[in-house]
């Protein structure tokens, strides 16, 4: 049998997901880029107090993956925690609706995260323990591929939302907001019945032995090495709300800003997959040390932008940051972690990445604008320390991670 990728071979489970995540990028990315601008344009929060609460859910979510991949590999269980994560978010996003302070958006992000929380690791695990190693890469950029074409078809349609009811408003309204967070629960709804009713249960190894527990020191050492300039990287990737508001500050409206995010998630989508599948035969690290290498120059096109329209286009191309890095660093996961400890090793992955998000988030809020007497260093601030964490992250990962 030929070893190369194909991807009609690729199992069931690999397309169950795939469309799960699908339906709930369509929910997600409809609000997900709109909430900063809520928070800004409508209940006229600081940036500061907007990368808290990115910081926070973040940060909450990641807690919660360290958990639930831990469980899922004690009980030897995938499908039903990931459907528990994906029905708790469903559940939140309607109290959008309702929120009228930032504490009422943190409770729902909140939730919404826990819910992330429980389902990322699970169902990461439920793939790759799905689909062959030789074509994990293929798998999990087709994965990135199906999230982030929804994320295209979510901000369309919130595009033609604002179209139809605020074309040419520079900042958002909060019947607009409204409108499209009713809108965001009929994909997320349907999300958590494909994974119900489509997904097979792929039992873990290790199932029921009492001596499975967390175990740092049994895991790789070159995984240990990764998480660790993961973290140091992900120090200068704050939240994206800060390129939203960064595209806002430039000169964009709101239509616009939605143009802009599906631009990105056009490249994102159409490069996953074969990028991911270009891991499986050049190596994960290459392409992994050639997207951040992207994000950096992309980042620092972000601090020296002068017009809204070259935000635009560096966001664009910050869709090949993802695309190189997203599906191929959990493709990379699971080549480093044993089979008995891979819901272990995704919650930790995804924990070093989250758990970085709050100081991240905080920082560039803290750049942009200050807090209290002290003030920023203004809107480029941010992007210059996020271009200099990825070039140093760059360098030791390729020195460090062999």
């Amino acid at each position: 049998m030929s070893n190369k990728p194909n991807i009609k071979r690729l199992p069931r489970n690999v397309w169950v997901v795939t469309a799960a995540s699908f339906l709930t990028d369509i929910s997600s990315e409809m609000l997900v880029y709109l909430i900063p601008l809520f928070l800004a344009n409508v209940l006229g929060v600081r940036t500061t107090v907007i990368g808290l609460i990115d910081g926070i859910a973040e940060t909450t979510a990641s807690l919660m993956k360290i958990v639930s991949g831990w469980f899922s590999d004690k009980i030897g269980k995938r499908k039903w925690l990931a459907v528990g994560g994906y029905a708790l978010s469903t559940i939140a996003k309607p109290f959008l609706y309702f929120a009228n302070t930032w504490g009422w958006v943190l409770g729902v992000r909140f939730s919404d995260r826990v819910g992330k929380g429980i389902r990322n690791p699970p169902r990461d695990a439920l793939v790759a323990g799905s689909v062959d190693e030789k074509q994990r890469g293929l798998a999990f950029g087709l994965h990135r591929a199906g999230d982030t074409l929804g994320a295209f078809l979510g901000i369309g349609i919130a595009a033609l939302v604002i179209w139809l009811t605020q074309a040419g408003s520079v900042t958002l309204t909060r019947a607009t907001f409204h409108t499209i967070v009713l809108v965001s629960i009929v994909p997320a709804a349907l999300a958590v019945i494909v994974l119900a009713l489509g997904a097979r249960e792929v039992a873990a190894p290790g199932k029921g032995s009492a001596a499975l527990r967390f175990n740092w020191k049994g895991l790789d050492k070159r995984f240990k090495t990764f998480l660790l300039v993961v973290v140091l990287f992900t120090l200068g990737n704050s939240s994206d709300s800060f390129i939203v508001l960064r595209g806002q500050e430039r000169g964009l409206n709101v239509l616009q800003v939605m143009g802009m995010l599906m631009t990105f998630n056009l490249v994102y989508a159409v490069l996953s997959g074969p990028l991911g599948a270009l891991s499986d035969k050049i190596g994960r690290r290459k392409l992994i040390i050639g997207g951040w290498i992207a994000y950096g120059l992309v980042y620092l096109g972000f601090a020296l932008a002068r017009g809204g329209w070259q935000v635009w286009a560096l966001f664009g191309l910050y869709g090949i940051y993802y695309a190189a890095t997203e599906g191929v660093a959990k493709a990379l996961v699971a080549d480093l972690a044993p089979d008995t400890q891979r819901g272990t090793a995704y919650g930790l992955f995804n924990a070093a990445i989250g758990l970085t998000a709050l100081p991240a988030s905080l920082i560039a809020g803290l750049l942009w604008q200050g807090v209290g007497a002290w003030g920023g260093f203004g809107p480029s601030a941010p992007f210059f320390f996020g271009a200099a964490m990825a070039l140093l992250a760059g360098i030791l990962f390729w020195r460090l991670v062999k």
